[in-house]
């Protein structure tokens, strides 16, 4: 075989290895759990698609809940459009009993569009009051504004939220993962591992 015809390994990320390291020594451990992803058109491909992976890898049930009536909803990837995933429950159908947890993506456009969604408030504000873990990341602590559950609470996000979480009375830090009772906030995709991490953590505790 010439050395043209041998195949390079493929290097993998830090984040990426990290992530699979985690997830290796995760494994069954949320087994019988079943965990929410609340998201629409906009969301930022690797904020859903990883912790869902990784979720799953981790023996949870993962349903994506979107609003509307659409079968997908599609990513933005950095910046373009990227893929879409399948929507598993319509959000009018959607009831937080059947779940263990919330996640949040972030991405510009899904939290905006969610925030003006009552339902979708009103689902994120039942995840709280039924003292079940919300995780949100990079822009998603946004609807955490409109579902009144920053005042008092010490979380981080996407920097560019900094002020709109500490005028609703957050406290805002500068680290990869905050957790505040029952809440789980990180700033960016490169904090995925902590991100599902620190949740697989509070579910199997």
């Amino acid at each position: 075989m010439s050395t043209s015809d041998t195949k390079r390994p493929v290097a993998k990320s830090a984040a990426r290895e990290k992530a699979s390291d985690k997830s290796g020594s995760d494994a069954f451990r949320l087994s019988g759990r079943h965990i929410a992803i609340l998201a629409t058109d906009g969301f930022e491909q690797s904020e859903l698609t990883e912790p869902k992976r990784l979720l799953e890898e981790a023996g949870a049930e993962v349903s994506v809940i979107a609003p509307g009536g659409a079968s997908q909803i599609k990513g933005w990837d950095k910046k373009d459009w990227g893929k879409s995933v399948e929507v598993d429950v319509a959000l009018s159908e959607a009831d937080e009993s059947d779940y263990d947890a919330l996640v949040l993506p972030g991405g510009v456009m899904n939290p905006d569009k969610l925030r003006l969604e009552p339902s979708a408030i009103e689902l994120i504000k039942a995840f709280d009051k039924s003292g079940k873990p919300i995780a949100a990341i990079c822009h998603g602590p946004w609807t955490l504004i409109d579902a009144e559950l920053v005042k008092g609470s010490t979380m981080t996000s996407w920097p560019s939220l900094r002020t709109d979480l500490e005028n609703a009375g957050a406290t805002w830090q500068d680290r990869e993962v905050v957790q505040d009772r029952q809440l789980i906030t990180s700033r960016k995709p490169d904090d995925i591992p902590a991100f599902v991490g620190a949740l697989i953590d509070q579910l199997a505790a």
